[in-house]
């Protein structure tokens, strides 16, 4: 199964969207081991350190990027739960109704 990881690469010029590919099997999430080989292929020589906000930083400290942070996982498939953060910028985008009297 093809999964295609969305991630941001933290540059001193700014922030730049990216994305990888991962063949996992069936079922199967990306681990720590999967993502590192993975930003070794595109020549991101990196460490997982924070784990909770899927944060990477890199193993040499003279790189022109300060971290890696994974924003979203796209495996092809809709699981069906609401997207939370989707929801509220439609909800903002919408004009609000009009209090009553």
């Amino acid at each position: 199964m093809e999964c295609i990881v969305h991630f941001e690469v933290n540059h001193t010029e700014g922030v730049k969207p990216l994305r990888g590919l991962l063949f996992l099997d069936e079922g199967q999430i990306p681990g720590e081991k999967e993502l590192v080989d993975m930003f070794k292929d595109m020549k991101f020589d990196v460490r997982l350190d924070d784990r909770e906000k899927l944060i990477f930083k890199p193993v040499n400290p003279g790189e022109t990027y300060s971290e890696i942070r994974i924003t979203s996982f796209d495996n092809g498939k809709t699981d069906g739960k609401e997207d939370h953060n989707l929801k509220s910028i439609v909800g903002n985008l919408l004009p609000q109704k009009p209090n009553g009297l």
